[in-house]
């Protein structure tokens, strides 16, 4: 509880380093921590990049974190040994914007996989298709990219050359937030120096044997623009992983589910039975076996995911009830 005399400001984190939290407030980064009481606190509850929280300001030391507001999306994803424990990444952020370049980078698989953890976390998913120039005929990569889900949006950009940038515009309006997710090389640091205007953020040399860069990002952070725009910046990442993104995957591929609901039988396998509208979409062409493929594999990786999730969660609670125990007495 908040002591009534104790006075509280508000301030958004724009990037933690361990313990320590940064925050900003009326324009200018200070350093603070948790308060006590986070310690009973879900992982999911503590602080991540992006959330506004309340504060009690030290100008002499670490300000204290007390609590954190409501949030209006948050994107989590498992963590990268695939053990189902989740990372929660980024708060309020109202676009996420998909960065993949058009060279051996590109992958429509690994798009999908962030179009369904973008809309799982009530983000509108942006696909930035970089490198344009290099690319002869990038309308069908658009094309393929749009196939994903009706709620994905989607540009082919040349950052470099300020090609198709001012297509971004739209979402450059002051109080929105923007986080930036993509492989390293993708381009993610050009496109946030061409938003900016200026030479924010080092951008690193793309190797042409493997089209790939080295990490320019090693942390999220959020940075404000002049403009009123907030962009967060996140370490590149080659996958990612599915968990606790039924809604996500459902919202993807909102096709499959409209055919399911057309097969005769509610509990259709799509295997042998007859009157199975998926087979028959599959069959007609209007459904791409690929594309089928992928959301089954989303589907089982996410069950299977949430599955280690609440069985490690159930170990943990149980872990810290024994270590609080002798403390109070138990």
């Amino acid at each position: 509880m908040n002591n009534s005399n104790e006075k509280f400001s508000k301030g958004r984190v724009s990037a933690i380093h361990k313990n320590s939290y940064i925050l900003r407030y009326e324009g200018k980064d200070i350093s603070a921590k948790l308060k006590g009481s986070f310690r009973e606190e879900e992982a999911e509850n503590l602080p991540v990049v992006g959330d506004y929280v309340s504060f009690a300001y030290n100008e002499n030391g670490d300000s204290l974190i007390a609590s954190v507001y409501e949030r209006t999306s948050f994107l989590q994803r498992p963590d990268q040994a695939k053990t189902g424990v989740m990372q929660y990444m980024v708060a309020n952020v109202d676009y996420t914007f998909i960065v993949t370049s058009l060279n051996e980078d590109y992958s429509f698989n690994r798009i999908a996989r962030y179009a369904s953890v973008a809309l799982q976390g009530h983000s509108i998913p942006v696909v930035i298709l970089t490198k344009s120039d290099l690319c002869s005929n990038y309308g069908r990569y658009i094309r393929e990219v749009e196939s994903v889900s009706d709620q994905v949006r989607v540009h082919a950009i040349s950052a470099l050359y300020g090609i198709g940038t001012d297509e971004l515009q739209e979402y450059m309006r002051p109080g929105v937030t923007i986080c930036l997710m993509g492989s390293s090389g993708a381009g993610k640091s050009t496109l946030l120096n061409e938003l900016a205007g200026e030479d924010l953020m080092k951008t690193s040399a793309v190797r042409e044997s493997d089209s790939t860069g080295r990490h320019t990002t090693t942390y999220r952070q959020l940075i404000e623009l002049d403009n009123g725009v907030s962009i967060i910046d996140t370490p590149g990442m080659r996958e990612i992983g599915m968990a606790s993104s039924e809604q996500g995957i459902d919202n993807t591929f909102s096709d499959i589910l409209a055919l399911e609901k057309n097969c005769k039988f509610s509990d259709c396998k799509h295997d042998t039975e007859p009157g199975c509208a998926i087979k028959a979409a599959l069959e007609s062409g209007e459904l791409l076996i690929e594309r089928y493929n992928l959301y089954k594999s989303l589907l089982s990786e996410n069950t299977r995911n949430y599955a280690k999730k609440k069985e490690i969660s159930k170990w943990a609670k149980a872990a810290k009830k024994m270590k609080m125990s002798p403390r109070d007495g138990g």
